[in-house]
């Protein structure tokens, strides 16, 4: 016989030294609004009942070296997105920097690596298409 699940999945929680600047990056990436901010703990999420990506100040964090073993990557994020080159630009503009290890690796502003993916045909754009009015 199964059991019931023992919990749900709140936020996943990141380190950073700059918890702000931390979910300023993510809330731009996702299009999810910073809905709580304490100063040392910052939520990004669809709204304030809502699990999300929160962000909590750790003074002698050591951003990821990854691939670089020297500091595990620790975890990352895969960002679907409905054109590579596109999304990479964006999130350049928006303070990333580029890894080692694909043409689609990349740091946020804290040294957390992500990837940006295509888009799985299961998966609604990201951005909708709009029809252009004639």
């Amino acid at each position: 016989m199964r059991a019931g699940p023992v919990g749900r999945l709140h936020h996943l929680i990141l380190d950073c030294a700059d918890p702000a600047a931390a979910a300023a990056f993510w809330s731009a990436v996702l299009g999810r609004p910073i809905t709580y901010d304490d100063g040392d703990f910052v939520v990004v999420s669809g709204d304030t009942t809502t699990s999300g990506l929160a962000f909590q100040r750790a003074p002698e964090h050591r951003p990821p070296t990854w691939p670089d073993p020297a500091v595990p990557q620790q975890m990352h994020h895969d960002v679907m997105v409905d054109d590579l080159v596109v999304a990479a630009e964006q999130v350049l503009a928006l303070g990333a920097t580029r890894r080692p290890g694909g043409d689609h690796v990349f740091a946020d502003p804290a040294g957390h690596p992500f990837c940006l993916i295509p888009r799985p045909g299961w998966a609604p754009p990201v951005r909708p298409v709009v029809a252009e009015e004639e």
